[in-house]
């Protein structure tokens, strides 16, 4: 059986067409996916995303734990701030990509993707205990500081450029002063203690608020209630795949895997090879980077009207050269959009490609963008 969140009923009230994701039953549409992505672009949307993980590693060595599974640099993050990273095996493979907040001195939060909950939990576990056998540390630093909290933890995304005012008439402190990958707690409606973060998976402004699962029935609600005048629309899965493909944002399990390393995923800006001493898989990403990568996940804008889906063939000049990870129609641009992997040499801005879709192979013509596709609008 589907796990639920908290917010099932409230969605079958609301008419969403729900699917399994992960593991879980969750709102697919509501309205429409492209009503829901245009009033994110346009206003904001509201997502339910209480099926994300959340595993603490906490106490005087947290940030040690933190450093070893993250390709980024933990010890640079102040309190109160965000950061995306990844965490990779030993050959550089991707075990997941996570966002890590600071919350205390000693306390660290990282939000995991919801498929990968289980294995990441075990992962982090498994690093701890690594760190304590090489003497890194005392026993009180072990496995028993790295808890699962995602079941005591519930999560709503608020996106788009009403996002801010709308999510302020719900509380007395300044949310202005929040600042991008930054995060506060905050009161809202009047006594609800929850985490605004101001991060998200759409490509605008926004907040991601952590609460209890017993108060998010009611912040749901509210923040529908608070952003009525606004054309605040609940949001489901599809419209946030469409936003996230156009914004460039890899999803773990299509775009980016334990196959795939974060340098070929143009993640290259995450993984500090050259400032950071030890991290999991730092030796074999050394090594890829100064080899540098056979192929590159890139952006295609296709010029026909048949939508590239996952495992279809990237070709040019009859040859193929790669294979799309995630495609759509994208309304921002009217047309259909994808991210592929694509050999080096065609990996440039500009390069002509084919992609062959469907059962018989039909071949359509595109070319290589920038992985962000919304930077397309810029250019006309």
């Amino acid at each position: 059986m589907p796990k639920r969140t908290p917010l099932y009923d409230r969605h079958v009230a609301l008419g969403a067409k729900m699917t399994q994701f992960a593991g879980w039953e969750m709102p697919v549409r509501y309205a429409g996916i492209i009503k829901e992505h245009d009033a994110v672009r346009q206003r904001a949307g509201l997502f339910d995303i209480c099926h994300m993980g959340q595993i603490e590693v906490r106490g005087e060595h947290a940030t040690a734990v933190v450093q070893r599974v993250s390709t980024n640099d933990v010890s640079r993050l102040p309190v109160g701030k965000a950061q995306y990273s990844v965490m990779c095996r030993e050959d550089g493979g991707i075990v997941d990509d996570i966002l890590t907040y600071r919350l205390a001195e000693d306390r660290l939060m990282l939000v995991v993707n919801a498929a990968n909950r289980e294995k990441d939990y075990e992962w982090i576990k498994q690093v701890a205990a690594g760190l304590r056998a090489e003497g890194r540390y005392g026993p009180q630093a072990g496995e028993a500081e790295v808890a699962d909290i995602s079941d005591q933890t519930a999560l709503l995304a608020l996106q788009g450029p009403a996002a801010e005012r709308v999510l302020q008439r719900l509380t007395n402190d300044d949310l202005s002063a929040i600042g991008r990958y930054w995060a506060a707690e905050v009161k809202l409606l009047g006594a609800l203690q929850a985490l605004a973060s101001r991060t998200g998976y759409a490509g605008e402004d926004g907040f991601e608020v952590y609460c209890s699962p017993a108060d998010v029935g009611a912040l749901w609600d509210a923040i529908l209630d608070a952003g009525k005048d606004d054309g605040v629309v609940p949001c489901g899965l599809g419209a946030r795949d469409v936003l996230r493909l156009e914004a460039g944002l890899c999803l773990y399990g299509q775009d980016i895997s334990e196959e795939t390393n974060p340098l070929e995923a143009g993640l290259e800006w995450i993984v500090k090879c050259d400032s950071k001493p030890d991290f999991v898989g730092r030796e074999a990403l050394c090594r890829i980077k100064a080899q540098g990568t056979p192929q590159r996940l890139v952006g295609l804008h296709m010029e026909g009207s048949r939508i590239p889906r996952h495992g279809c063939m990237v070709l040019a000049e009859g040859e193929r050269i790669g294979l799309v990870t995630s495609g759509t129609y994208s309304p921002s641009l009217d047309c259909p959009i994808a991210l592929a992997y694509v050999r080096m040499p065609y990996a440039r801005e500009g390069s002509v490609v084919e992609v062959s879709i469907g059962p018989r192979h039909e071949r359509e013509p595109g070319r290589v963008v920038s992985k962000r596709l919304l930077d397309e609008l810029n250019k006309h």
